[in-house]
Protein backbone atom coordinates (compact mmCIF):
# COMPACT_ATOMS: atom_id res chain seq x y z
CA UNK A 1 0.00 0.00 0.00
CA UNK A 2 1.08 3.54 -0.72
CA UNK A 3 1.41 5.90 1.81
CA UNK A 4 -0.45 9.21 1.69
CA UNK A 5 1.28 12.31 0.78
CA UNK A 6 0.98 14.72 3.90
CA UNK A 7 1.70 17.89 1.73
CA UNK A 8 0.50 19.24 -1.57
CA UNK A 9 -2.59 20.71 -3.75
CA UNK A 10 -5.45 20.22 -4.74
CA UNK A 11 -7.67 21.91 -7.27
CA UNK A 12 -5.52 24.52 -6.80
CA UNK A 13 -6.02 24.43 -2.24
CA UNK A 14 -3.14 23.83 -0.96
CA UNK A 15 -2.69 21.46 2.18
CA UNK A 16 -0.82 20.46 4.70
CA UNK A 17 -1.15 17.78 7.76
CA UNK A 18 2.26 17.32 8.82
CA UNK A 19 2.73 17.68 12.30
CA UNK A 20 2.88 21.47 13.05
CA UNK A 21 6.22 22.98 14.75
CA UNK A 22 6.69 26.17 16.85
CA UNK A 23 9.36 26.85 14.22
CA UNK A 24 7.10 26.60 11.19
CA UNK A 25 4.05 27.94 12.73
CA UNK A 26 5.49 31.18 13.55
CA UNK A 27 7.21 31.64 10.10
CA UNK A 28 3.97 30.83 8.48
CA UNK A 29 2.61 34.13 10.04
CA UNK A 30 5.36 36.34 9.22
CA UNK A 31 6.95 36.31 6.01
CA UNK A 32 7.79 39.97 4.50
CA UNK A 33 8.73 38.47 0.84
CA UNK A 34 5.35 37.76 0.88
CA UNK A 35 1.38 39.01 -0.50
CA UNK A 36 -1.37 38.87 2.14
CA UNK A 37 -2.07 35.42 1.96
CA UNK A 38 0.05 32.47 2.40
CA UNK A 39 -0.63 28.72 2.78
CA UNK A 40 -1.34 27.51 6.26
CA UNK A 41 0.96 25.79 8.34
CA UNK A 42 -1.75 23.09 9.36
CA UNK A 43 -4.64 22.66 7.52
CA UNK A 44 -6.56 23.36 4.15
CA UNK A 45 -6.26 27.06 2.38
CA UNK A 46 -4.63 29.86 2.72
CA UNK A 47 -4.22 32.29 5.76
CA UNK A 48 -3.15 35.94 6.37
CA UNK A 49 0.14 37.22 6.09
CA UNK A 50 0.92 39.82 9.24
CA UNK A 51 3.98 41.06 7.83
CA UNK A 52 1.74 42.51 5.43
CA UNK A 53 0.30 45.84 6.08
CA UNK A 54 -3.10 44.95 4.26
CA UNK A 55 -3.67 41.62 6.61
CA UNK A 56 -3.65 44.37 9.99
CA UNK A 57 -6.29 46.51 8.03
CA UNK A 58 -8.74 43.10 7.39
CA UNK A 59 -8.23 42.80 11.37
CA UNK A 60 -9.21 45.93 12.05
CA UNK A 61 -11.89 46.11 9.81
CA UNK A 62 -13.17 42.41 11.05
CA UNK A 63 -12.70 43.90 14.60
CA UNK A 64 -15.17 47.17 14.27
CA UNK A 65 -17.56 45.18 12.19
CA UNK A 66 -17.79 42.31 15.10
CA UNK A 67 -17.45 45.31 17.61
CA UNK A 68 -20.66 46.93 16.14
CA UNK A 69 -22.75 43.80 16.19
CA UNK A 70 -21.98 43.54 19.14
CA UNK A 71 -23.02 46.68 20.68
CA UNK A 72 -26.16 46.74 18.32
CA UNK A 73 -27.21 43.29 20.19
CA UNK A 74 -26.43 43.94 22.84
CA UNK A 75 -29.25 47.39 22.74
CA UNK A 76 -32.48 47.54 23.62
CA UNK A 77 -34.94 47.60 20.96
CA UNK A 78 -38.48 48.51 20.66
CA UNK A 79 -39.46 44.86 20.58
CA UNK A 80 -38.09 44.01 23.99
CA UNK A 81 -40.62 46.28 25.92
CA UNK A 82 -43.16 43.51 27.99
CA UNK A 83 -46.27 45.66 27.62
CA UNK A 84 -49.45 43.74 26.83
CA UNK A 85 -50.60 43.26 22.98
CA UNK A 86 -54.14 43.72 22.04
CA UNK A 87 -55.27 41.14 19.58
CA UNK A 88 -58.79 41.66 17.93
CA UNK A 89 -60.55 38.28 16.53
CA UNK A 90 -63.51 39.06 13.86
CA UNK A 91 -66.13 35.84 13.87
Amino acid sequence: MTDKPQSGELFGVPYNFERPSLGRMMSAYWQPDEGMLVEKPFGIGYTLNLANWRSWIVLAVAGALFYQQRQASEAPTEDDTEEPVEVVVDD
